[in-house]
């Protein structure tokens, strides 16, 4: 009996889980994941068409919106439209563009940081007072800010701001559980800028290297945002998710 009501205690079912960015990549494999167990998943992306085309690929009790998530007025209305919530989970995050720090863009670096940092901290502010007793807020980091390339400077920067608000959000949101997961090589659109062929050459280089023998896939980092959702006692913590990346 003891095992039964912890499993109940834990699992996501009838849980309100809100995914910014849910409709690729990690977000997406975490919503399909959570909906299998019985959550209702909301998936908010910038573009309608993919809402409506995660929408398709989810059970009929899951809701979408479209929402410029480094516009502040639109994320609060976003909150306000939800009401009360369980889990949010932050995966929102374009192409990165990788440059030398010679021929870097600032323009376009601060337009990195409007989304993955501005826009994580903004869905905080205004999702705070929405999330129920037990609820947590779940972000997304990389571990290029533990491990950087040359030419990935903006990249990791930027994790190690997220690295640095997931810390300052659990204490200052208390006893909303704030945590990060921090990815390594995985296979997802974010590298659909690289030629396939090279894309493919690259997967094979590094998961070679890597102590699992190959890159992960979204579903891989899907169980560790499922396992911060579930986890009671886990708050201001960083997740890594890499195939032992940062140890080889």
């Amino acid at each position: 009996m003891k095992n039964k009501l912890t499993e109940e205690k834990r699992s996501l079912k009838g849980k309100r889980i809100v995914l910014l960015g849910g409709t690729s990549g990690f977000g997406l494999a975490t919503a399909l994941a959570a909906a299998d167990e019985g959550a209702e998943v909301i998936v908010v992306s910038s573009q309608q068409k993919r809402v409506d085309e995660t929408l398709a690929s989810l059970p009929s009790s899951s809701k979408g919106y479209a929402t410029d998530l480094t516009n502040e007025s639109q994320v609060a209305e976003l909150f306000e439209q939800i009401g009360g919530f369980d889990h949010l989970v932050f995966t929102a995050g374009e192409t990165l563009q990788l440059s030398d720090l010679s021929t870097l863009n600032l323009d376009e670096a601060r337009q990195f940081y409007n989304l993955r940092f501005w826009g994580a901290l903004m869905a905080a502010k205004y999702a705070g007072k929405h999330i129920r007793n037990g609820g947590s807020i779940t972000l997304t980091n990389g571990i290029i800010g533990k491990r950087p390339w040359k030419g990935w400077t903006v990249a990791a920067s930027i994790t190690g701001a997220v690295e640095a608000l997931t810390r300052a959000l659990a204490v200052e949101l208390a006893p909303i559980r704030v945590n990060a997961v921090c990815a390594g090589m995985v296979r997802t659109n974010l590298w659909t800028n690289i030629p396939e062929t090279d894309r493919e050459a690259m997967y094979s280089d590094v998961g070679s290297k890597l102590l699992t023998g190959k890159v992960g896939e979204a579903e891989d980092i899907a169980e560790a945002f499922l396992y911060l959702m579930r986890g009671n006692f886990t708050t201001g913590q960083i997740i890594v998710a890499d195939g032992g990346g940062v140890l080889v």
